[in-house]
């Protein structure tokens, strides 16, 4: 069968592209995230999603279609999970004996420094976040984004000379 006439709703069709891109897009997210249960959810709903639009995409443009709708559904996850920890960080009862200045200065720094690391480059904010927020060690960033530990230093150095100018010292 010629593969431009291939469609992609028909059984065969769809499980030669599971098996033929599936680990690859399971290694992509999972490189994104470092969490295997996550990375296996987000394959198997852009599976899903290619199922339920099977006939709207080319098989030619298959691959494409996956990687796509398997990005957006990690970083629709992303930005959940970042909603989430802004409410949980908004609705923590804060006893404090520091005076009302000190506390309105703490709160406009974590709003600047929210800001900066929001405005940072989506690369050298994985890394930053990862270290500081995750608490990683640059070998196991390396791992889960999948690139070498130099070049782990240097987005995380990249990112700390950014932050050091909108928002002095950390």
């Amino acid at each position: 069968m010629n593969k431009n006439t291939r469609s992609v709703c028909e059984q065969k069709t769809y499980e030669f592209l599971f098996d033929t891109y599936s680990k690859a897009l399971y290694s992509f997210i999972y490189y994104k995230c470092g969490d295997v249960h996550q990375a296996e959810d987000v394959v198997q709903e852009a599976f899903i999603k290619l199922w339920n639009n099977c006939s709207k995409v080319a098989f030619e443009k298959a691959k494409s279609f996956l990687f796509t709708v398997a990005r957006n559904l990690f970083l629709n996850d992303v930005a959940h999970k970042k909603i989430v920890l802004q409410h949980q960080l908004d609705f923590t009862p804060k006893v404090s004996n520091e005076t009302p200045q000190f506390l309105l200065e703490e709160q406009e720094f974590m709003l600047k420094l929210k800001s900066a690391i929001a405005d940072l480059p989506e690369k050298q904010r994985e890394v930053f976040l990862l270290s500081r927020i995750d608490k990683k060690k640059y070998s196991e960033i390396s791992e889960i984004v999948g690139i070498s530990v130099k070049a782990v230093e240097k987005r995380m150095s990249q990112a700390l000379v950014v932050l050091r100018k909108k928002i002095g010292d950390i």
